[in-house]
């Protein structure tokens, strides 16, 4: 059975940081798309970031210059380092994977940005 799993989430104060990884199983992780979203209360599901088999990335523009992902195929595991972060990028943070017709989703790891 496929598993996506996410961790690394957590409350931290405004302007810190927190690494993401979503760790999966029982795919051919190097050839798949993944990708980072989140979801904020009363707020549509975003993409955050992405990052291709060829190891391309693009990034919403809120994130730009802040957030960073990236991919360990030997450890099948993708990343998002989150830097500076801000009160307004609370939200359950989502990885996706996505190869052909193949789409899995993990079950999200919440980011709280509080002080």
């Amino acid at each position: 059975q496929v598993q996506i799993v996410e961790s690394g989430g957590g409350l931290v104060q405004p302007g810190g940081s927190l690494t993401l990884s979503c760790t999966t199983s029982r795919i051919i992780f190097s050839i798949y798309f993944m990708g980072w979203y989140r979801q904020a209360p009363g707020k549509q599901t975003e993409l955050v970031a992405s990052i291709d088999s060829g190891r391309a990335t693009n990034y919403a523009d809120s994130v730009k210059g802040r957030f960073t992902i990236f991919r360990d195929n030997a450890k099948n595991t993708a990343y998002l380092q989150m830097n500076s972060l801000k009160p307004e990028d609370t939200a359950l943070y989502y990885c996706n994977a996505v190869s052909g017709r193949s789409n899995f989703w993990g079950q999200g790891t919440q980011v709280t940005v509080s002080s």
